[in-house]
């Protein structure tokens, strides 16, 4: 009895190098994020404040690829630790925005740092013009899948 091919040729699947690419970039995040305490939720949400103070719960949720109830938790911990304040109560509704604190931002730098000798590793094959184009093939495969009502 022989088998069906699957339809899928991993040599050549183009899915399955970007899922291979996207673990071996994980990996190597959480390999620099664990000496420094952080996980990669933790340093994207740090992250994300950085860039967009006063994020509420579920557009950081959203922008770290977690669960509303997971960010909470995180959101928590980080207050708790003093890397971010939160208003006690909402200014209007439900939303506490949350802010880094400066011992937030020292912690992002540190951490900043080292996901950035990660991912310019990750390129150190590609020239600029190479990375240029990546950038533009990834924002693009993103906009097909979004926008395919998926």
């Amino acid at each position: 009895m022989t088998q069906q091919p699957s339809g899928i040729d991993l040599e050549t699947s183009v899915g399955y190098l970007v899922k291979e690419t996207s673990s071996a970039l994980r990996s190597s995040m959480e390999a620099v994020l664990r000496p420094l305490g952080m996980s990669i939720t933790h340093y994207s949400c740090l992250e994300l404040l950085a860039q967009r103070p006063g994020l509420s719960n579920s557009e950081l949720a959203r922008g770290t690829f977690v669960t509303r109830q997971a960010m909470n938790v995180l959101l928590l911990s980080l207050e708790r630790d003093g890397l971010i304040v939160r208003p006690e109560q909402p200014a209007a509704g439900r939303v506490l925005p949350a802010e880094l604190t400066a011992a937030g931002r020292r912690q992002l730098a540190t951490a900043s740092a080292s996901i950035k000798a990660v991912e310019d590793r990750m390129k150190s094959a590609l020239s600029i013009d190479e990375q240029a184009h990546l950038r533009d093939l990834l924002t693009r495969c993103v906009t097909s899948l979004r926008g395919s009502g998926e």
